[in-house]
């Protein structure tokens, strides 16, 4: 088989465990205390399906990460279920956690209370905490471009966000979930690579993949950089709230190139990939075997890749030209070859967001 388009499957790691979604379909695959692996199931539409501007460029990519964010919340507080030290059982139905969880007013105030704070806690870290280090900088030396400064202001946020994975990679929790994000990333890979989805061929899959949160999270700084260096204000107040205030257009314009790029097979999408799959070295580790099979069930949950895998041999086949040695030179051929075509373009929901 050929890899020819997006598999539109996107996904994330759980507590000792993976969510995968296709479309409006979500599974959690966990493995349960016992060895045994538990798979849910249920259904979630994207919050951009539901007004037209959601959908529009740049705003779908802020209003997909809020709902990436509600959607990451309710998968994780489900696989925490089968680990909680006062144990009430949960049933193990997903259906019954997203329905259940947050649906009171006191409970979905709780979430809306932790996306905030998360969400304050990111902007004083990569927003405000950059801007006062590179405003004392300016302070106390000579420097005078603008453009040196935002270069400045956007390798201390780097810095930030590298050390701050460094930090909570060496919690035994965190590196479990780094490990099965890579297992996410591995199926995937292996599914898009026209391989069958068996433990061996996802082992030896990349576990690096265009579409990954850790990318989309690079280029929201890097993206910065290059608004802040055309973006001048002299008030430092003002600035700062300049900062704050284009957090969603910067999201929103770092969103639509990792949509892009995790749609195209061009050399220029590769490349400009590159740096951000540099950075998923810090987020995704290599899985074990068994973390592949939690991965596996929750793919399969969800996708039938040998029917993605058929279809993708179909499309090649049809497109094939035939050439008839006896009526058509090779010159001919070379004159006019055959274009090559495009990914299929994944929906809005794809971008792993871990």
């Amino acid at each position: 088989m050929k890899k020819g388009r997006s598999s539109n499957i996107g996904g994330q790691a759980v507590i000792e465990g993976v969510m995968m979604r296709h479309d409006e379909d979500v599974a959690v695959a966990v493995r349960r205390p016992d060895g045994e692996i538990e798979v849910g199931k249920s259904k979630y539409r994207n919050l951009t399906k539901k007004a037209t501007a959601f959908g529009w460029p740049i705003i779908r990519g802020v209003v997909s990460f809020i709902s990436s964010l509600i959607l990451g919340i309710k998968t994780l507080t489900f696989s925490a279920s089968f680990y909680e030290d006062d144990i009430e059982k949960e049933n193990g139905k997903l259906d019954k956690t997203i329905d259940s969880t947050f649906k009171s007013k006191g409970e979905s105030a709780v979430m809306v209370f932790t996306i905030v704070f998360a969400l304050i806690i990111a902007i004083a870290l990569f927003i405000v905490l950059p801007y006062v280090v590179s405003s004392l900088i300016l302070k106390f030396t000579n420097i005078t471009s603008s453009a040196l400064l935002a270069v400045i202001e956007g390798v201390i946020k780097l810095a930030i966000f590298i050390g701050y994975i460094a930090l909570i990679s060496k919690m035994k929790d965190i590196k479990r979930t780094f490990m099965y994000h890579g297992a996410e990333h591995k199926c995937i890979n292996c599914i898009e690579s026209g391989l069958p989805l068996t433990v061996d061929n996802v082992m030896k899959s990349s576990k690096e993949h265009r579409r990954c949160g850790t990318s989309f999270i690079f280029f929201v700084l890097f993206i910065s950089i290059i608004f802040f260096i055309f973006i001048r204000v002299d008030t430092l107040w003002l600035r700062l709230v300049i900062r704050i205030l284009l957090i969603p257009v910067i999201a929103g314009v770092s969103f639509e190139f990792i949509r892009w790029a995790g749609n195209s097979n061009s050399k220029a999408a590769a490349v400009l990939s590159r740096p951000g799959m540099w950075m998923q070295a810090l987020t995704t580790k290599e899985p074990t075997p068994d973390m592949v099979e939690v991965g596996i069930a929750s793919v399969e949950a969800v996708f039938d890749w040998k029917a993605y895998q058929e279809g993708i041999d179909d499309l090649f086949e049809t497109e094939e030209i035939v050439i008839d040695r006896e009526e058509k030179s090779i010159e001919d051929v070379i004159s006019s070859p055959e274009e090559e075509e495009p990914l299929e373009k994944a929906d809005d929901e794809t971008v792993s967001w871990l």
